[in-house]
This record gives C-alpha cells, structure tokens and sequence, in this order.
C-alpha cells in the first residue's frame, strides 16, 4: 500500500510539474505576443481618427478607433451591398475605395482588439495552469511523505 501511495504521489508531483511549465510557457508567450503586436501597432503610427495624434497601441485605442471608423464608414454607406447597388466593385470608383479602406483598416482594429482578449486568455489560463501545477506538486509530495513513512 504504502509502495502505491508513493507512486502515486511520484505520478501527480509530474503531472504538477508538467502543468507548471505549461502555465509558464503560457504566461510567458501571452506577453511576447502582447508586446509584439504594441510593437507592430507602433511602427504602423495608426492614429487616432479624433485628431488628437494618440497612436493606437493598446485593445482599449483600437475598439474606440474602431467604432469610430465604422460610424464613418456608416456615413458613406449603411452597408457594403448598398454601396455597389447590387452592381459590382468599380476600382475606379474613389467612394467605393474610401469605403474598401475604411472596412480594411477598420477590420485591421478590431483584430488587434480580439488579439489583446486572447492574449489576456492565455496569461489568465498560464497563471491558472501554474497555481494548478504548485497545488498538485504540493498534493504529491504530501502523497509521497505519506507512502514513505513507515507506518502499518
């Protein structure tokens, strides 16, 4: 019995500590990637479109320019489909390109915002995936310490 408790403590400690270097692969990457994409943003010198020259770099700056982009777009035309009138894209058209740039750039922010929510996804489930891997390593060595006593 004691042969099993402690074998079993071995297999949870590894288990622990495979979560733990998990958790801290996930951390680590959710704020390479994090700082990768304000990097990306910053070389782009995407402004805001209010005028008040602050370069979008962060979810909160893209959602804002974002919805900003899209109510002027919205100006131009409620949809796509209204624009071209059922016809098909004109290249020579400067309302429809106005239109394309601003569904590109537009599309462009609110990538950047669903990147910055997974990126707060994977630290969140890294940092979630390392007190998991403390608490089983934790709970095996408490396993292990029992299995090895010489107790009956």
């Amino acid at each position: 019995m004691n042969k099993t408790v402690r074998n079993l403590g071995l297999v949870v400690i590894t288990i622990g500590v495979v979560a733990l270097v998990v958790g801290i692969v996930f951390v680590q990457q959710g704020f390479v990637q994090e700082s990768w994409l304000v990097q990306a943003m910053e070389n782009e010198q995407i402004a805001m479109p209010d005028g008040s020259g602050i370069i979008i770099n962060n979810s909160q700056l893209a959602q804002a320019a974002g919805d900003l982009v899209r109510e002027h777009r919205h100006g131009i035309s409620p949809t796509y489909g209204e624009l071209l009138g059922g016809e098909h894209f004109d290249p020579t058209n400067p309302t429809q390109i106005t239109y394309l740039q601003a569904m590109n750039i537009e599309n462009y922010l609110y990538l950047g915002v669903t990147a910055f929510g997974v990126f707060t996804v994977v630290k969140g489930m890294g940092a979630f995936m390392i007190l998991m891997g403390i608490g089983l390593g934790a709970t095996g060595y408490a396993l292990w310490r029992t299995g090895k006593s010489k107790k009956p």
